[in-house]
């Protein structure tokens, strides 16, 4: 199921690319939604090509009946980003894939940060998969709703992080 999400928050590019890769802005959003940050890494230097690496675990309660009887309670779920460095007009890029421990569900995405007249524009546009045969198609089209809405939550927090500093 194609993943495709869009917004912009009122501050600089420099700023919303730090706060995404903040640990206790991470573990804030983790929490936001009854989940915990389990694990946090950065490897490079966030101003030029980096990766992260976070896991959290994550309810099932949003999640559809069919899908919490597979999975539990809670999900692990593992999500490595790959950033490019600033462009020369300072936007950015992360090449996303998230992986959910013991459920047939991965998603794979592009977000890019674009500069826009002293905002930032981010753009999500990925695909949600999932590898169990006839079922699969549901159990993604069930979860693509649900991976916009974080993606959207993320944007929103963002925003609330850098107005409160």
């Amino acid at each position: 199921m194609a993943l495709n999400a869009s917004t912009t928050v009122p501050f600089g590019l420099p700023d919303v690319a730090a706060v995404l890769v903040n640990e206790d802005f991470v573990r804030h959003v983790s929490e936001l939604v009854g989940g915990s940050l389990q694990e946090f890494t950065v490897e490079g230097d966030t101003s030029s090509v980096f990766t992260a690496t976070i896991v959290r675990t994550v309810p099932t309660t949003r999640l559809p009946e069919i899908a919490r009887k597979v999975v539990g309670e809670s999900l692990t779920v593992t999500q490595k980003e790959a950033w490019t460095a600033p462009q020369a007009d300072g936007s950015r890029q992360a090449d996303i894939q998230v992986s959910i421990a013991g459920a047939p569900v991965s998603a794979t995405a592009v977000q890019k940060l674009v500069p826009v007249d002293g905002q930032t524009r981010i753009d999500v546009d990925g695909e949600v998969t999932s590898s169990i045969p006839f079922l699969g198609g549901k159990i993604a089209g069930a979860a693509e709703p649900m991976v916009g809405k974080a993606l959207n939550l993320q944007a929103q927090q963002v925003q609330s992080w850098l107005e409160s500093r």
